[in-house]
């Protein structure tokens, strides 16, 4: 009908070739938006997603979950079996440490490689990597930590509020409790490092920074001593302190094993080597018998060292040290930050 029309009318008898070149152009249709702009949908996706796939948040919260629910269980567990800290002795024994941060090491390492798979990266880029097992850097970091309790202690002795005291272990007893709670502090040191400044400081680093990060979790480190019998919000105030410290020789070595080696003898030779309160409790099968005396504010009291003012003036000698003796910073490493999480 359209084209018997053109062909009798003057008006419109344009050649066929011009229709073609100059087409009829529709109107502009007003209010419409690409669709990736559209409301809730768009909103949900910006909430969720980010430049690099699924958010640091959520994937935090992913590995939260994974860890939780494990956790939660054998919590029950040993309420329904009448074994809950609350039945039992505050006091902690090698035995019983080496078995609970054990588990509390593979639930952790479990989640974390969970994530490995959800994300297409490894355990080492989250602080652990395999190469660098018990290699020169955490034994560099396990002679600075023993160093550094050393010096803390002979200072309080030098204030007149502490004594080494005598031997209270010999010969085969010695021995063995030397090497159960060098086993025990080992797996603390990779439970807490791992757990505050593994997965946990690499993903929310990729979301909010390497700093912000570390003082956020520094701060729950620390918060978390506030459960121990016998602690306080100084010797918190000074845990939350050493791991912030922790996070800043992750900074400069680019991974956790001087850090797991610093934390570890420090461990050791404040509770097992000089027999001294540990974040406000005191291991059975230690070296020597102190003593205290004197202004709470220098022997830190219940807390042990870690509750002394004079804890703190160490672990400002240590930044400073670490900070010219690694000068430069290696972490996050860029290869890892290269590696994007896959779209969940």
């Amino acid at each position: 009908m359209s084209q018997r029309f053109a062909s009798h009318s003057p008006l419109l008898h344009q050649p066929l070739h011009n229709e073609m070149i100059t087409p009829p152009t529709a109107p502009p249709t007003f209010g419409a938006l690409p669709p990736q702009s559209s409301g809730p949908e768009s909103t949900i996706h910006y909430i969720f997603m980010g430049p690099n796939g699924l958010r640091a948040g959520w994937r935090l919260l992913i590995f939260a979950t994974i860890l939780g629910v494990p956790v939660g269980g054998l919590y029950w567990l040993s309420k329904i079996l009448g074994t809950s800290s609350s039945q039992q002795s505050h006091q902690m024994t090698a035995g019983l440490t080496i078995l609970g941060e054990g588990l509390s090491f593979l639930l952790v390492w479990f989640a974390s490689w969970i994530m490995t798979l959800i994300e297409g990266r490894t355990v080492g880029d989250y602080g652990l990597p395999a190469r660098k097992a018990f290699g020169k850097d955490f034994w560099q970091g396990a002679t600075i930590g023993f160093v550094a309790m050393s010096v803390l202690l002979v200072m309080l002795r030098m204030a007149g509020v502490f004594h080494f005291g005598s031997l209270a272990l010999h010969g085969a007893a010695l021995a063995k409790y030397a090497v159960l709670w060098g086993v025990a502090f080992l797996l603390v040191g990779f439970v807490e490092d791992f757990m505050f400044r593994g997965y946990a400081q690499f993903t929310l680093t990729t979301g909010i920074g390497f700093w912000p990060t570390a003082i956020l979790l520094s701060a729950g480190f620390g918060s978390l001593h506030l459960g121990n019998h016998g602690e306080d919000w100084v010797g918190a105030l000074g845990a939350g302190s050493a791991g912030f410290l922790f996070c800043f020789i992750l900074r400069r070595t680019g991974d956790l094993w001087m850090p797991i080696g610093v934390h570890a003898a420090w461990d050791w030779a404040e509770s097992f080597f000089y027999g001294v309160p540990d974040s406000g409790q005191v291991a059975p099968g230690h070296m020597l018998n102190p003593t205290f005396h004197g202004s709470k504010l220098l022997t830190g009291g219940s807390v042990g060292p870690e509750g002394s003012i004079l804890c703190f003036l160490v672990l400002a000698l240590l930044w400073i040290f670490f900070h010219f003796w690694l000068p430069k910073a290696k972490y996050p490493n860029p290869a890892a930050l290269g590696r994007k999480p896959h779209h969940l």
